[in-house]
Formats: structure tokens, C-alpha cells, sequence
């Protein structure tokens, strides 16, 4: 498909339509942004945090993706807006307000400065980070609402709810818990049942109780407002199939197969929220106020910068993205598009959904220590480290990935330390401390290979733009161990004996190719590669940067870049978390040690049995007729070559293998298979599928080095 990259292609408009007009690959909404091309004014948009907790990693995930997308868009040129705000509505606030002993202004105010300060702190650059309590929001939210009511699409009818006597409240649906309706499960919310995954209403509950004081709830009946959603359901499932991937769509369709029913906006007294015009003592709904926020902060930013909101969200030349959870998809594709629609206001061109996050294997869990704090990671790792190693598991699609500990502490020593630190620290340091510090002119083998890394430039930006970050993290970790190897098979450490000039261009070599991979990093890992920027004596690169080469000039003094990560460090998170948790759970004593069954354990003898060994990949192709294999000639030095068949077709391409070290089971009986013997097994991890990733071994490791 062609995508993006192609926006920044310098060509006149009547070339522009005639794209239009005759490539059937484009997508509609890139139609409709490829009649300005040549800068691009963008509005990203991450759901609203809670005001009612601490951002943990989970919420870092969608954060830290959409902040390197708007990062590497604003590098290619484009305007690009980065916005966000605190979700601040709703009985919860009220409710934790009351117990803290403040106001819920106060207690909101009190979330945002703590949100604020995790997002600067983890490099989240956003353009503007507003409240939802705000009078932009306000304002919008009755525009919007009167909007929709002039079309008729509002209407109010009795709702009957449980309502707490002790409390003098109706309850939320949060705020009752039970006994599941379907399947019998205790102590489950008044939405949905964690056991069997079903949904109901609270007054389905058996055995319902009022979660605040225990007592259970009455039944009530009250007058809510709702807006007819059904009016616009053709339109919805038109709109779900243009705007959104296919995973999401196919799930939304399932929704828009019959009648929808209408949708209840309002929330009874006491609520702390904003009244709903012309309708006393009934508050929007959390859910009709907190996507309005997008809108309401663009606002705030617009009066910030002399702008008018209608830039973005009244014109066909403006684009509005917005980075989601799976959980919310139906909130953002079937509500939201409604309210937009019927209000006048320009709908997303897309919402990209992402799936959720799992660490070490596992749903979060407070009790395991799992549910990591922003702040406790602070504690013990960078930020840079958690940011690169979500973009080397970040894709477009809605799958759910592991915050696998071992493989984070594997994936930051031997790529962002031992393969793309390691050309800094080796060539920087020499240069500087053996020769004079001046970088020289690139010539003949070495400016081939800065090239050929500068030829890699559209390719890792196609993919950054279709948020395949994965993919683009592979491509760069390629260039890195091209310059690696380059390195090592010139050997300057022995070079410099006889010539320094030649190993002069050696190192300027291998500075240009570090520096060529900083630039395509940085919407990853700003901080990182300012320390890069200033190395170079340079200040904030952009993509075009990357065309440039480093010559015949003197480079700063080398300064620690990054430095190796302990797995006891993790460990340490997992510990300070557990024991936040126990410490909340009065009488519950607080252990953090682990017990491994016994079953699950093998004896030294046994693991000794295992001979792994570093290879290096000589040959692979693919296997016809064969949808996962590919057929790899590995070289074990001493122990000679060996073919093995290994199921990481959909992951990796044949070429890209070529070269590469890893590490295999060297005495694993040959197996015969369908296409031929396998004499060993490859060595990698992840789930499977497109998400394999083979084990590779630092520098300097030697085809049949036993691993030890």
C-alpha cells in the first residue's frame, strides 16, 4: 500500500490528483489528506487518563506510542499537535474526594500535577495537557448536546436503578457489587463479571450491595436523557469500516447488526459533572463529556497560540487521529462519530487501536506486583529503556503484548547498549583519546556503507507512519550490526599500528552510520539522542538530517549514553510493589518471595545436557508451498555448518537473516521433516506468528562459542 512517506513528496498538486484519481491503493483517508500534502496539519489525540489514580505502564503504552508517532511526524515537517487531558467527572471523583477530605476541584487538581509530571517525566511531549473540568469543555459539551437536540435525536425516558438509602445516591453501575447473574461468580461488579466475561445491568445482580458503605441498595425509578442513536446506524457501520483496521471493525459490526438501542447521557444528583441544559439535577454521563475533552483542549492550545479551533476539527485539510485501548474501541467509533456528526464537527480520519498490555506473562495484578506504578519504574530503570523496548513490541494491530522482564533486560543490553551504544562508545572514544578527534572525509568501502544506511531512510519512515514500530526498530538494529561488523572485520584496535589515516576513516565511518541511526531513534528515545545531537556539536534533527554526512570537522568529548540493565533491578519494582499492596491490605502480611513448583525445575545435569552454541546464519530461503519455514545454512566454526528449518518465516524475510549471529542447539538429534532433515533448532522469543524474535549474542561472540 502506499502510504505517507509519499506526502512529503515535493510534486504539484494536478500530479497529486491524478494519484487520486487512478491509484486504487490508496485509503480513503488518504484521500482525503493528499490534496495538501506538502505540510500536513495534524491533530493526535491519546485517551483521557482518570483523574482518580497513578499512571501505571499499562497507560504507558498508548501514550509513548502516539507520542512517537506526533514526534516523527514534527520531524518530517508537518504540524503536528499533540494533545491530551485529565478525565475528571464522574461519582468515583466524587467519592474519593469525600474520603481524602477535599473538594473534587481540589482532589482533580492534586491527580493533574502528579499525570503531568509521569508524562514529562517519561518524555511524553505533549503540546497542550488540559482537564476535562474546564470552561472549553463546558462550552463544547452544551454546543454539542443543543446540536443533536435541534435534530430531534434527543429524548428522555423513565430508568429504573439501584439506589443506596444510607447514601442518598443512585449507584453506579461500578458502585454496586454482587453475584454474577450468569455464571454465579462473588464479589463482581454491577457492569460485567470478571469470571465469565458477561455483561448486564446493576439491577441484575444478586445479592447486591452498595460499595461505598456495604448496605444493600433499593430500586428507583428516574427520568434520563438519551440520544437516539439508531438514526444513524448506516452511517456508523459505513464510518467504522473507513475509520478503523479490520480487527476492530469486524468487532464493532457486531454491534451495528441489529437496532441500536439509545443511549443513556445523563447521570442523577449527586454527580460531579456538568448539568445538562434545560435538564436540572441530571449531569452529562462521563462518557458524553470526556471525548468532547479532545475538542476542548484543542481550544485551550488554539487560545494559547492565536488559532481557531475550526483549523482541526471544521476543515478538510486538517487530520484528527486518535490512539486508543481496545477496551474503549466502541466508545470512540460508535458515540463519539454520532456526537461529531450531529454536531457539525469533522470526525476522526482514524482511530488506532492498540491491545493491552500483559507483564511477565500476566494480567496486572496488584497482589503479584505487576500493576507498576509510573513512578515506582522510575525508581529503578530509565525511561529511555521502557520507550525503546515498547517500540521494538508496538504494531498496528490490536493484539495484546508481554512486558516480559528477561526479554526487556535482553532486548536494552544487547541492541540499544551492545549493538547501537557500542559504535559511539568504540568510535567516539578512539577517535578521541588515539587520534585528534576529527572526523574525516568518507571514501570508497566506508561512504557505501553510510549510503546505503541513508538509503534506509523512506523505508523506516513508512513504517514509523504506519505505526509499525517494531518493524522500524529491526530495520535500525540491522544498520547497526552492518556497522558492527564492518568495525570488526577492520579491526582499528590494530589498524591504527600502521595507518592512522585508514583508521581515521574506519571510525568517521562508523560515526556517520551511528549518527544516521540516532536521527531515525529519536521520535523513540529523545533524550538519548540529544546526548547524540551534542556529541556531533548539532542541536534538534529532523528526518531530512539523515541525508547529511558528518565530515572533515571535530566531534565532542564522548559522554555516557546508556549503560547495561540488571534483571535484579526489575525485580526491585516487582518487590517496592508488593509491598505497597500488603501494606494496603490490613492483616495481610507482605511477601515478596516467589516459590517455584517443584515440578517446574530441572537439576544441573540435566541443563548441562543442553549444548547451545553462537552461530552464524550463511544462507536462508524460503520454503515453497510452506507458510511459517524457512531453510538456514548456520556456520558453528569448528563444528561445521549445519541446515536447520526453523518456523520464523512470517517474522522474518530470508534476506534479512544473512550475516546475522544467534544461538542454536547444537545437539538436538536431526529431525526429519516434510521439507527435508532439520540438524538443530534456532533459539527465539515471543508468542509466535509476525511476533518472533531470534536470540542474538553480544559482539565479539564467535561462530561455535559454546554459551555458558
Amino acid at each position: 500500500m502506499l502510504d505517507w512517506p509519499l506526502a512529503d513528496l515535493d510534486i504539484s498538486q494536478q500530479v497529486k490528483n491524478k494519484l487520486i484519481a487512478t491509484t486504487p491503493l490508496f485509503t480513503n483517508s488518504l484521500k482525503r489528506t493528499l490534496v495538501n500534502m506538502n505540510q500536513r496539519k495534524i491533530l493526535v489525540t491519546a485517551a483521557l487518563p482518570y483523574a482518580n489514580g497513578d499512571i501505571h505502564v499499562g497507560h504507558l503504552v498508548e501514550y509513548i506510542q502516539a507520542d512517537i508517532w506526533s514526534r516523527f511526524q514534527k520531524m518530517r515537517g508537518h504540524e503536528c499537535i499533540y494533545l491530551c487531558a485529565d478525565d475528571t467527572h464522574g461519582t468515583p471523583i466524587m467519592i474519593r474526594a469525600r474520603q481524602e477530605g477535599v473538594s473534587p476541584e481540589a482532589w482533580i487538581e492534586k491527580c493533574h500535577k502528579e499525570h503531568e509530571k509521569d508524562f514529562r517525566d517519561f518524555e511524553i511531549l505533549f503540546d497542550e495537557y488540559h482537564t476535562t473540568n474546564g470552561p472549553e469543555n463546558k462550552e463544547t459539551v452544551e454546543f454539542i448536546f443543543n446540536q443533536i437536540q435541534s435534530k430531534g435525536l434527543v429524548t428522555t425516558k423513565p430508568v429504573k436503578q439501584p439506589y443506596c438509602e444510607h447514601d442518598k445516591m443512585f449507584l453506579p453501575d461500578r458502585f454496586v457489587k454482587g453475584v454474577c447473574p450468569k455464571c454465579g461468580a462473588s464479589d463482581q461488579y454491577g457492569d460485567s463479571c470478571d469470571v465469565c466475561g458477561s455483561t448486564y445491568s446493576p439491577t441484575e445482580v444478586k445479592e447486591a450491595r452498595c460499595s461505598v458503605c456495604g448496605n444493600p441498595p433499593t430500586e428507583k425509578e428516574s427520568d434520563h436523557v438519551f440520544y437516539k442513536l439508531n438514526n444513524d446506524r448506516e452511517f456508523l457501520r459505513s464510518w467504522v469500516k473507513e475509520h478503523t483496521n479490520e480487527g476492530v471493525s469486524k468487532k464493532l459490526m457486531e454491534w451495528l447488526e441489529g437496532e441500536l438501542k439509545d443511549w443513556d447521557i445523563s447521570r442523577d444528583a449527586p454527580y460531579f459533572g456538568f448539568e445538562i441544559p434545560g435538564h436540572p439535577q441530571k449531569y452529562f454521563y462521563v462518557w458524553a463529556d470526556a471525548p468532547v475533552g479532545y475538542i476542548g483542549t484543542t481550544k485551550k492550545w488554539c487560545a494559547r497560540n492565536g488559532r481557531n479551533y475550526e483549523e482541526f476539527w471544521k476543515s478538510d485539510k486538517a487530520e484528527i487521529y486518535h490512539f486508543i485501548g481496545k477496551d474503549i474501541a466502541y466508545h470512540h467509533t460508535l458515540f463519539w462519530p454520532f456526537m461529531l456528526k450531529n454536531s457539525g464537527l469533522d470526525t476522526p480520519n482514524e482511530v488506532f487501536v492498540h491491545g493491552m498490555l500483559t507483564v511477565n506473562g500476566e494480567k496486572m495484578s496488584k497482589s503479584k506486583g505487576t500493576f507498576i506504578n509510573a513512578r515506582t519504574y522510575l525508581k529503578y530503570a530509565e525511561p529511555t529503556y521502557l520507550r525503546y523496548y515498547y517500540a521494538t513490541k508496538l504494531t498496528s494491530g490490536i493484539d495484546d503484548f508481554d512486558l516480559s522482564f528477561e526479554d526487556f533486560v535482553s532486548r536494552v543490553n544487547s541492541d540499544l547498549v551492545g549493538k547501537i551504544t557500542n559504535l559511539a562508545s568504540r568510535g567516539a572514544q578512539m577517535l578521541n583519546k588515539k587520534i585528534d578527534g576529527q572526523i574525516g572525509a568518507l571514501s570508497g568501502e566506508g561512504r557505501a556503507l553510510v549510503e546505503k544506511c541513508q538509503l534506509a531512510s523512506e523505508k523506516v519512515a513508512q513504517l514509523y507512519e504506519q505505526r509499525e514500530y517494531s518493524k522500524a526498530i529491526i530495520e535500525i538494529r540491522n544498520l547497526a550490526d552492518l556497522a558492527n561488523r564492518y568495525f570488526d572485520e577492520k579491526e582499528p584496535w590494530k589498524l591504527i599500528k600502521s595507518d592512522i589515516e585508514e583508521t581515521r576513516q574506519v571510525l568517521s565511518t562508523i560515526l556517520n552510520v551511528f549518527r544516521i541511526i540516532a536521527i531515525y531513534l529519536k521520535p523513540v528515545i529523545p533524550s538519548y539522542v540529544e546526548k547524540v545531537e551534542s556529541l556531533f556539536k548539532e542541536s534538534s534533527y529532523t528526518w531530512k538530517d539523515s541525508q547529511t554526512l558528518i565530515e572533515n570537522q571535530k566531534i565532542g568529548p564522548f559522554s555516557h549514553l546508556a549503560q547495561r540493565l540488571e534483571l535484579d533491578q526489575l525485580q526491585k519494582i516487582i518487590e517496592e510493589e508488593q509491598s505497597r499492596f500488603s501494606s494496603q491490605k490490613k492483616g495481610t502480611p507482605s511477601s515478596s518471595k516467589k516459590e517455584t513448583p517443584k515440578d517446574a525445575t530441572i537439576d544441573y545435569n540435566d541443563f548441562i545436557k543442553v549444548d547451545l552454541r553462537v552461530a552464524e546464519i550463511l544462507f536462508a530461503e524460503e520454503i515453497e508451498k510452506a507458510d511459517k519455514l524457512l531453510r538456514i545454512k548456520v556456520s558453528l566454526g569448528d563444528l561445521g555448518e549445519r541446515t536447520i528449518i526453523a518456523g520464523i518465516k512470517k517474522a522474518y524475510s530470508a534476506k534479512e537473516l544473512i550475516g546475522r549471529k544467534t544461538i542454536v542447539v547444537a545437539n538436538l538429534a536431526p529431525r526429519k521433516m516434510k521439507f527435508g532433515v532439520s540438524e538443530g533448532m534456532i533459539l527465539a522469543a515471543g508468542p509466535g506468528d509476525k511476533e518472533i524474535f531470534l536470540l542474538s549474542p553480544d559482539d565479539g561472540a564467535l561462530p561455535g562459542q559454546r554459551v555458558q
